[in-house]
């Protein structure tokens, strides 16, 4: 096989790929938004999809805060924002919302959005959870139940996260606290916990006492050690299931118990699954508060797309007519190239399942406008070359071979911008550099290989010339 047929092989195979790789996005977008909907909440999209941002398909965008003060001391405050923006990207990505843009704001801020979502009400209490796991003990002592009746009297005896204010603390005796149960009960357990959530391995929902739904869980082997030791000890006696300050269940321990566990509690089937998701993603290092909300209607993300594939049109429609008048059938030959150029960056972006934004757009139509500049400088160098009478072979050689180095350094140098604004910048700033930097990349293979390959293939036909 020769060299011309290599590369046409390369090339077919090329847009063959893209074109399978685009047909997963083209078949989801045909569907209706009821339709898409359903789908996504049981879990069957496409992962391979081009996704559409929050700017393009309307929905949320929440700017969350993290409560420093409430961080241990033994972790950095860098450490902990990325441990809380892995938390909270694993609780979204279990409830069923796929491919979210979560990123570090700032010091201790973290912005999400939630395209297509336009009610987030769920999504926010299940990010804002900070599931602390806790098992305790509880205590049933005289002086335990005086403080807790002397609490209840009390107007502010609980701070807002559940816990007792100093004050009700100080009538508690020592080594012991209180809670509130599910039905805002006081009750009096342990000061400190004898295990937490850090131990579980994994959880579930199964189903309780009557019926009701429940959740089931899994220590690790550290943690059975550590739970049958607790149980082992205080056989019948009551142990509170604590989360997040509020004592979901206190069953009695009939038996010594290792590995696994339940919490009940008259869960409905919404509660036992958004309590299993953030037991499996763990606990945040701090509280989280929702400190900004905004919701973007559907409407203006139609419309953007609209203006969008409206203002992309023209300016192609006026690209191909300038290079075709101007130069010709060499002009011509530069318009294929773009329009696969196009194909083969969408399709891209489609297979790294990337997330499509109006800055997006923008760097998509840059990056096309760097491969019109590159045909540019071939074709005037190959004008060049054909002024001087070289035969045509010479002509696209010389002309390619020329235009090179300019192409290179053109593309070099934005190509590095582009990377230094993806690692530094945040949301749309990053969706720009990645569509620009992708852009690049296809367009120096369509303006330069794909483009020489379409006139050698001409040449093979033996032409006398080519109008450029």
């Amino acid at each position: 096989m020769n060299k011309l047929a290599v590369k046409w092989t390369i090339i077919i195979i090329a847009l063959v790929g893209s074109v399978a790789l685009l047909y997963p996005s083209y078949e989801w977008y045909s569907k209706t938004q009821a339709e898409r909907e359903k789908l996504e909440a049981s879990g069957d999209r496409p992962k391979r999809i081009l996704n559409l941002g929050l700017d393009l398909r309307g929905g949320s965008s929440l700017l969350l805060e993290l409560d420093v003060s409430k961080l241990s001391g033994n972790e950095s405050l860098n450490d902990s924002m990325q441990r809380a923006i892995e938390i909270v990207r694993n609780r979204i990505d279990q409830y069923g919302v796929g491919e979210i843009p979560i990123t570090k704001q700032g010091e201790k801020w973290i912005s999400v959005q939630l395209p297509g979502i336009a009610n987030p009400e769920q999504a926010e209490a299940l990010i804002g959870k900070t599931a602390m796991l806790e098992f305790r003990l509880i205590v049933d002592s005289e002086k335990a139940q005086e403080a807790i009746q002397k609490i209840d009297e009390m107007e502010n005896a609980f701070n807002p996260d559940g816990s007792l204010t100093a004050e009700a603390q100080a009538l508690m005796p020592e080594g012991v606290t209180a809670m509130k149960n599910r039905e805002h009960y006081t009750q009096a357990v342990t000061a400190t916990a004898a295990i937490t959530g850090a131990d579980l391995e994994d959880a579930r929902i199964s189903t309780g006492e009557y019926g009701y739904p429940a959740v089931s869980f899994t220590f690790n082997g550290a943690g059975a050690k550590k739970f049958g030791e607790l149980t082992g000890h205080n056989l019948h006696k009551q142990l509170a299931i604590v989360l997040d300050n509020t004592i979901q269940s206190a069953p009695v321990i009939q038996a010594r118990i290792t590995s696994n566990g339940q919490i009940t509690g008259n869960f409905t089937m919404n509660e036992a699954k958004q309590l299993v998701i953030v037991l499996r993603a763990g606990a945040l290092p701090a509280p989280v508060r929702i400190i900004e909300k905004r919701v973007i209607g559907p409407g203006l993300g139609e419309d953007s797309i609209k203006s969008g594939l409206k203002a992309s049109l023209i300016g192609f429609i006026f690209i191909v007519l300038f290079m075709t008048i101007y130069y010709r059938a060499s002009g011509f030959i530069s318009s294929i190239a773009l329009v696969l150029n196009l194909i083969f960056l969408v399709a891209t972006m489609a297979y790294f399942s990337a997330t499509l934004t109006l800055p997006g757009i923008a760097g998509i139509i840059l990056s096309l406008a760097m491969a019109v500049d590159a045909n540019v400088l071939i074709l005037e160098r190959m004008r060049e070359e054909y002024q001087k009478g070289q035969p045509l072979y010479l002509v696209i050689k010389e002309g390619y071979e020329k235009a090179w180095s300019a192409i290179f350094d053109s593309n070099l140098t934005t190509w590095i911008a582009s990377i230094l604004l993806f690692n530094f910048g945040t949301g749309p700033v990053k969706g720009f550099a990645l569509t620009l930097t992708l852009g690049l990349l296809v367009g120096v293979f369509t303006s330069v290989f794909v483009t020489r390959a379409i006139y050698e293939m001409l040449l093979t036909a033996n032409p006398k010339e080519i109008s450029i």
